[in-house]
């Protein structure tokens, strides 16, 4: 379906439907993967325990009777080391400035740390440039706060005093407290959301949930086995492109892909040793591949060695994390 027909149905929608894209921020690791696939119904994002997980915008499509909006998950805003840390923050960074409304995710469960402020410091120079949409603050994690509702009310205030220049006007930061993982005040969420996105006609067909092509999703499941099996410094270097996807018959995919890494010793480690390691990725990896292609498949991964890759803009374009102007 192209553009133009996707909004053919303006006239059958609501008088007030409202539309719109809402752009998904916070540091590494406050949730944001989660959330997104939470308010999708299905998993779009990776998920890992591990920081700077998304490397990528990801777009989500959540589709209501009155209401369309489209999620865009970043990466978490962070102190860039690399040529890749770079290109994370500038998405992140150019997102919100696209946006009709910013969604910043927070743990409550632990105060304000160094990238936080950081958040707060960038959101006062957009402000400052009047390229700031309106302002969500999410306090997520719920489920795992200690603490009453005066407790919750001060973690809150805590973050919303990085914004200062809100509280000088006359309206007051919006903010609500939920639980990416048990779905806990996500209805509420999207219903605050809702009331700042401008009236509009669907940009989507209805039962589309993203516009990520298989094969990103799929080498992003094949990294986020690697990110929950490896440790230390391995899971940041490794980056996967599938090089073959391949139907073999209504049951049957083929897929080959390949897992580069910085190092030879890394190498060594994602293999593993007589290749277990290896294995279990992608023995895992296919079990996720098949409950999203609905066939069985048959995956085959490579190992190789690319220098320094995350250092090196060349090889930053190849592996499509392609630096924006």
């Amino acid at each position: 379906m192209d553009g133009e027909s996707t909004l053919l149905d303006v006239a059958q929608l609501p008088a007030d439907h409202r539309s719109g894209f809402v752009a998904v921020i916070g540091r590494p690791n406050v949730g944001k993967s989660t959330l997104f696939n939470r308010l999708l119904g299905q998993k779009i994002a990776i998920t890992s325990p591990k920081p700077q997980t998304t490397r990528d915008q990801v777009l989500g499509i959540l589709t209501r009777e009155d209401t369309q909006i489209i999620f865009l998950d970043t990466p978490g805003i962070h102190q860039p080391r690399h040529k890749l840390g770079e290109y994370m923050v500038t998405v992140a960074t150019e997102t919100i400035e696209d946006a009709d409304v910013v969604l910043w995710l927070v743990d409550i469960n632990v105060p304000p740390t160094e990238e936080d402020q950081q958040i707060g410091t960038l959101l006062h120079q957009l402000q400052q440039k009047g390229t700031l949409p309106p302002l969500v603050l999410g306090g997520n994690k719920l489920d795992l706060f200690q603490g009453d509702e005066g407790a919750l009310a001060v973690r809150l205030d805590a973050y919303a005093s990085l914004l200062p220049w809100l509280a000088q006007g006359e309206e007051p930061l919006r903010r609500v407290a939920l639980s990416a993982l048990t779905g806990a005040g996500v209805d509420e969420l999207v219903a605050l959301l809702r009331e700042l996105l401008p009236l509009g006609p669907r940009y989507y067909p209805a039962d589309q949930v993203t516009d990520l092509q298989t094969r990103f999703i799929v080498a992003e499941l094949i990294r986020e086995r690697a990110l929950h099996l490896l440790q230390q410094e391995v899971p940041h270097s490794i980056a996967v492109v599938v090089d073959e996807f391949v139907p073999r018959s209504e049951n049957l995919t083929y897929i080959s892909a390949v897992i580069y890494v910085e190092r030879p010793s890394q190498k060594g480690i994602v293999l593993g040793e007589g290749g277990r390691m290896i294995r279990r990725i992608g023995q895992e990896a296919r079990r996720e591949i098949e409950e999203l292609l609905g066939t069985r498949v048959y995956l085959e991964l490579w190992v190789k060695v690319w220098e320094k890759w995350r250092r090196r803009e060349n090889m930053l374009r190849r592996l499509g994390y392609a630096t924006r102007s």
